[in-house]
Order: structure tokens, then C-alpha cells, then sequence
């Protein structure tokens, strides 16, 4: 890993007020020579995943001339595994997911690409978790929090010697967390309603909703087991064993 130090540190976050709602993204920008420049800006409607991504592409932006090492910290995953992972299936495939779908945010993962692959020395990719309190992902979060709600932002452009955010403050490991697999979806054992005091076992939940939908009163609920049938049947009184 290279001495932070010495090369260009970039902090980046986005928020939303709502997740799509008002959006907002902070960067801040360390360079070795010892000038910090914040960076900012609001969007009326955008998701979270669009403002990690604003706040990324608008820093690499904002260095294109930078010629030293860069080292880039934020606490989305969906920003690190995309670039350093998923963006080159999705190339291959003409920007579609492995189900062929069109992938979500192409132009901004687009943008990233093209400044991204344009850097040399390659960009170092560091993921630092959100709210523990490491100074430079606080300020851009609260940088990125500021602009989706409407609120006025002070932009830090100076020394770093006059820069009240411990910039250089970063925890040791930076490393990302592994992806946690997917849980199998576990099928329904079975699928009761009662309809004026008639109780019926479904297999399917077609089945079942076409019998409860218009139906005042009506009960329906999805069971995990046969134990799970038992204690439905006692939430809703019924002392009935189903065959």
C-alpha cells in the first residue's frame, strides 16, 4: 500500500433525502503538497447509489491533471466492487446484467470507466465504513447530507495546515468486507385463509388470493411449516387440524 502521504487523497460520499429523493455529494481532496479542496453538489431527484457514484466521477474529474498516485476512500462497496469487479461483465455483455437487463446508472458507471482506466498509476480503491468516525468520510458525508437537504455548505479550499478535518486520520485496514451470499428463498409450506369461518389450505398463493381478494373480513397468511399451520390457527382461535 502506498504512504497516504504522499499521494493524492480523495474522500467521497453521497446522500439522499429520501432513497430516490433530493440528492446530495461531498468530495474531499488531499494533495501531497499540502492544499485541500472540497467539492459538492445537490440534484433534486436521484437514489443513493447515483450520488456514491456523482461524488467519485466528479472527483476524478477534478484531478484529470494530477499525474502522481491516488488513493480513493468511501464507504460504498456498490461504488468499489462495481468499478474494480462488475464493469467489465457488463462491458462484454453491451452494459447488461448477467439476467440481461440494462445496468442501473450506465452513463454515470460510463463516466467512471473512461476516468478510471485513464489514470496511471492505477487508482488504490479503499473502503472505510460510515459513521465511526473517520474524519474525512464524516465531513463528506456531511458535505453530501448538507446538499440533499437544501442546506448551505461552506466549501474548505486551502492549506492543510488551516483544515480542521484530520484528513489524514484513516483506519488500517481498508480492505473490503466480503459479499455476503445470498440466502436461498425459502418456498411456502402452505398458504391458509379463512373466508367466513371456513378454513382452506392452499398450495399456492394465486390460489389463495383469488379466494381472499373482495372479501371483507377474510384472513390469509403464508406458513413456513406444519408447526408454523399450528400456530396461525391459534392466533386466529381456530382449534381445527388441517388433513
Amino acid at each position: 500500500m502506498i504512504d497516504q502521504r504522499q499521494h493524492l487523497v480523495i474522500f467521497t460520499d453521497g446522500a439522499c433525502s429520501g432513497n430516490p429523493g433530493p440528492g446530495g455529494w461531498g468530495v474531499v481532496l488531499a494533495f501531497p503538497d499540502g492544499k485541500v479542496i472540497e467539492l459538492g453538489g445537490a440534484e433534486r431527484g436521484a437514489t443513493n447509489n447515483q450520488m456514491e457514484l456523482r461524488a467519485t466521477v466528479e472527483a476524478l474529474d477534478a484531478v484529470r491533471e494530477y499525474e502522481g498516485e491516488v488513493g480513493i476512500y468511501t464507504d460504498s462497496t456498490y461504488v468499489i466492487r462495481g468499478i474494480t469487479q462488475w464493469v467489465w461483465g457488463w462491458k462484454k455483455k453491451g452494459w447488461k446484467t448477467a439476467d440481461g437487463k440494462d445496468v442501473a446508472n450506465q452513463n454515470l458507471w460510463q463516466a467512471l470507466v473512461r476516468l478510471a482506466s485513464a489514470r496511471k498509476p492505477k487508482i488504490e480503491w479503499h473502503y472505510v465504513r460510515g459513521h465511526i468516525g473517520t474524519p474525512g468520510n464524516e465531513r463528506v458525508d456531511e458535505i453530501a447530507t448538507r446538499f440533499s437537504t437544501g442546506k448551505r455548505v461552506e466549501l474548505y479550499r486551502g492549506s492543510l495546515l488551516k483544515y480542521d478535518v484530520a484528513i489524514h486520520d484513516i483506519p488500517e485496514n481498508t480492505e473490503l468486507p466480503e459479499m455476503r451470499p445470498k440466502e436461498e428463498k425459502k418456498a411456502a409450506y402452505s398458504y391458509l385463509s379463512l373466508v367466513n369461518g371456513v378454513l382452506e389450505r392452499h398450495a399456492d398463493w394465486k390460489s389463495c388470493e383469488a379466494r381472499v381478494k373482495g372479501r371483507p373480513g377474510a384472513k390469509f397468511k403464508k406458513a413456513m411449516s406444519p408447526a408454523n399451520e399450528t400456530e396461525i390457527l391459534s392466533e386466529w382461535g381456530i382449534a381445527q387440524v388441517l388433513k
